[in-house]
Parts: structure tokens; sequence; C-alpha cells
């Protein structure tokens, strides 16, 4: 039996990053992790776990660096690594996401082509595109340019794209991107300011009595598509291991307005919920994009929204409930 693959995972103390070492430790992998942080809802799964800010030069050396010597040694680098948030983050950081995430982008891609890596995972986002019509023709990935994101998250998603494929044709690097759509899952951030609408959205209704009401931003009639964790971190190692070349969008083709996100965990929670609609960032009406790039390596999402709440509903209630024993 051969020496397993090595991998690092920048970003390992969040949620999908946490997520993805457990699927390659599934898969026989050495990983190490690398974050400013552990994960926050359990042990690391990592070999290897190193709490270093990604933003400085000489940390992403040293994430990169297992011997004393000027290769690598890992054969796979995932850099999920960002600082990002749900909606009301992107719209009030937007300084620190262009500023902290490009200093990521630009250090780790930079030494990872230099050190002699073969395989280069980023993680972009859907952000990138437009905004769109609900019923609008699905966009492909090349109908991302050109471009007109709505948010800075998404102008520094795709300069990054751009940096890691121009160092993956100078240094002969495999780079794969994926354009994730909105990811959900237990073991996610529920509270605080950066979690995501279906984590809100779950930590409200946890909190609301049966027949209470929870407040909206928006009118809810923003339309989203919400890709389960545990689809996308198969989709992640799926796209790592093919020959696909170029940004490819990974999510799920079930789309859904906020209102209907809402109906859908009241339901899995047995609870009557009204909504109150209120001011705030809502972002873009709608994104429709064509999953046809992953589908064609074999990869298609299992887990649909009624089927991936019911498996975070719980979760996220617990938390709540933690927290109000902990007051």
């Amino acid at each position: 039996m051969g020496q397993p693959k090595k991998a690092l995972v920048c970003g390992a103390g969040g949620f999908i990053g946490s997520h993805l070492v457990k699927y390659l430790k599934e898969k026989g992998y050495w990983v190490r992790g690398v974050d400013r942080k552990y994960p926050e809802f359990g042990p690391t799964a990592a070999d290897d776990f190193l709490i270093l800010d990604l933003c400085h030069e000489e940390n992403c050396i040293r994430a990169l660096t297992l011997d004393n010597t000027s290769e690598s040694g890992l054969d796979e680098v995932y850099q999920l690594a960002a600082d990002m948030g749900g909606m009301g983050f992107i719209h009030s950081a937007e300084c620190e996401i262009m500023h902290n995430s490009m200093l990521i982008n630009v250090h780790m891609t930079n030494n990872a082509a230099n050190m002699g890596i073969k395989r280069y995972f980023f993680s972009s986002s859907v952000c990138v595109y437009r905004d769109m019509k609900h019923g609008e023709p699905e966009m492909t990935e090349a109908q991302a340019v050109p471009a007109n994101p709505d948010n800075e998250y998404g102008w520094e998603k795709l300069y990054s794209e751009r940096m890691a494929m121009a160092y993956g044709r100078k240094y002969g690097m495999n780079v794969r991107i994926a354009r994730f759509q909105n990811c959900y899952g237990p073991e996610g951030t529920w509270t605080g300011g950066r979690e995501k609408a279906p984590a809100s959205i779950c930590r409200k209704v946890a909190e609301a009595a049966d027949d209470g009401m929870i407040e909206v931003w928006g009118d809810g009639t923003a339309v989203r598509s919400y890709t389960h964790v545990y689809d996308m971190v198969d989709g992640i190692y799926r796209l790592m291991q093919s020959d696909l070349v170029g940004a490819v969008n990974i999510g799920c083709p079930q789309y859904v307005s906020v209102n209907e996100l809402v109906d859908t965990v009241a339901k899995v929670a047995g609870k009557k919920i009204s909504i109150r609609h209120i001011d705030g960032p809502v972002g873009v009406q709608s994104r429709n994009f064509s999953n046809e790039r992953i589908y064609s390596i074999g990869w298609k999402p299992k887990v649909f929204l009624e089927e991936g709440i019911a498996i975070t509903y719980p979760w996220i209630e617990e938390q709540v409930r933690k927290a109000r024993v902990s007051v």
C-alpha cells in the first residue's frame, strides 16, 4: 500500500473547510488544516492543524511547507480561506473582504505555484454573476464576463479566479475553480451576523414560539438555490480530481424564494410561522446558472432543500437551546 496523498485545506476552521477535511480523511488522505481558528463546533479531523493568518505571506509559506525544503511536499491544496459571511456582512464589510481575501489569494496562489504544487483548488462564488430576473435562461460559467457582480465580494472572487488561472498557465499548476452556490448544513455559523440565510432562518424559527412571527429582510421574493454541505464537499473533491479547466458552478437546481425557505423550515420544525418583512440588504433578485459542467463528471446533488433542512434544523435548534441554558 502506497503513501497517502497529502492535502492542505486553507480555511479548515470554517464551515465548508472543516467538512472537507472530514471528507478527505474518509478518502484516506493525510490532511493539514490551516485557519485563524479551530472549528467552532467540534475537534478538527485534520492530522495537523496550524493557527495562522494567511493574509501574511510568511504564513502561507509555512502552511505550504512540510519539510525544510523549497518544495512543498503536498499533493493538493484546497484554498477556501476568505473573510466572508452572509449578506449583512458582505454589504457592511466591503473593505475587509477585498483587502483580506485578496491578500490571502495573492500570497497563497503565488507561493503554491513557486513551490511546485501540482493541483490547486480555489473556492469562488456565484456572486461573480450579475443580478438576474427569476426565470431568465440559465447562465454558463463563461457568461460571467462581461462582468457585473452586484457586490465587492463577487469582484474579488472574479479577480482571484483569473489570477489562479494565470499562475496555472505559467507554472503548469492544475487549477480547479468552483463557484459555490449558497451552502448550508450542520456545524456552520448560525448567529452573530456572518450566518447565511438558511442558518439565520433556522435560528429565528427555533427561537420563535409556535404561531409566532419572525423578521425577514426584504419582501421575501428574492430567489436562491441552496446546496447542502455534504453535496458541496463531494463536488469539490470530484472537481479537483477531474480534467475540467476553468470555473465550474456547483449547486442544486432547486430554486426557492426566501418566503418558501421560511415555509420549509417551519414545516420541518412543526411550527406555524408568520413573516414580518423589514428593510435590510437582500442582494440580487435571482441568479440562474447552469450546472452542466459539474454534471459532466458524474456529480449530481443528492440532498434537496427539505431533506437538507431536516438535517440542519435540529442541530441549530440544539445550539439555540444550549445558548438559552448558558444565559
